[in-house]
């Protein structure tokens, strides 16, 4: 089975709010939130890959210092095996936009699980609630 390598951010906001973007028409997962990232390519450093897919997605830029790993997703979809590395960071320069029509969500952690998401970033919920409450 393919091993996907795909890097998430949890960007928190000044009033301890999570950022998530919901999937657009057309992609694999169509309508459910997730947090922003995307793969890591061939020899990219996951934070690489996060600080290049923010300003692609999302028009910030985030330093490296600024990205603080905090856990990972390990998921067995029906065709490949995802492994994704989850970072926080609360801080970046520019104001966050949604760059490719998809659309985004300031999320009290406690309220996480009323959005729909895939399989493998719900079982980073709880770290998140966990340091935000």
């Amino acid at each position: 089975m393919k091993l996907t390598l795909v890097v998430a951010v949890a960007l928190i906001d000044a009033d301890n709010r999570v950022l998530i973007a919901q999937r657009p028409e057309g992609k694999n997962l169509a309508g459910l939130w997730e947090f922003p990232g995307g793969k890591v390519d061939p020899g990219e450093r996951p934070e690489q890959a996060l600080i290049r897919e923010l300003k692609e997605e999302l028009g910030i830029d985030v330093t490296e210092p600024c990205l603080a790993p905090l856990t990972f997703a390990s998921h067995a979809y029906d065709d490949f095996h995802l492994l994704m590395p989850l970072y926080i960071c609360r801080r970046w320069s520019g104001t966050v936009a949604s760059r490719e029509g998809q659309n985004l969500a300031w999320v009290r952690a406690n309220k996480l699980r009323d959005y729909p998401m895939p399989p493998a970033d719900l079982p980073l919920i709880p770290h998140l609630t966990g340091l935000l409450l």
